[in-house]
């Protein structure tokens, strides 16, 4: 399982003192990235293919209060990938220095390309790459109906009611 390290800093904390939530999202994307990073998605790589990651969602749970002092670990696993690799889900757990876990994540994303500006599959190499990641036992084979699977859609407004 790929896990990262990170101490608590003052910043990381909210008006209660304990993490707060846009930590809990920093410490995903650092976690991705580096796992990324490590795996040929560096930005040298990204940069010759047009290629940046987008998210469509992140479903935090949380289970219990973590505080400044000691360091935590965020774990990263493949949780279900696309045919090519377009769509991604990867879930991350939180752990604390006795290993128990006060926090889960389910996060869906793409791939686009940046020239395009369209979602776009993933080269041979990066899709094996990306799925040599550790999968989690529910893993599945994502289509684009998973994308959609909580039938969320804009609603726009007149821009009077403003």
């Amino acid at each position: 399982m790929y896990t990262k390290e990170f101490e608590i800093r003052w910043s990381d904390i909210d008006a209660n003192r304990h993490l707060a939530n846009t930590a809990y999202i920093n410490f995903m994307s650092h976690t991705r990235m580096g796992f990324l990073m490590e795996n040929g998605f560096g930005q040298k790589e990204m940069a010759k293919h047009n290629l940046g990651p987008v998210v469509f969602y992140e479903h935090i749970y949380y289970f219990k209060e973590v505080f400044a002092g000691m360091p935590v670990k965020v774990s990263l696993q493949l949780q279900g990938l696309s045919e090519g690799g377009m769509y991604f889900e990867f879930v991350h757990n939180f752990y604390d220095h006795k290993g128990r876990n006060f926090a889960s994540c389910e996060m869906m994303g793409a791939w686009i390309d940046l020239k395009e500006r369209k979602l776009t599959k993933l080269s041979e190499e990066l899709f094996q790459n990306l799925n040599g990641l550790q999968h989690t036992e529910d893993f599945k084979v994502l289509t684009k109906e998973d994308t959609r699977k909580f039938g969320k859609k804009p609603q726009d407004i007149d821009p009077a009611e403003l």
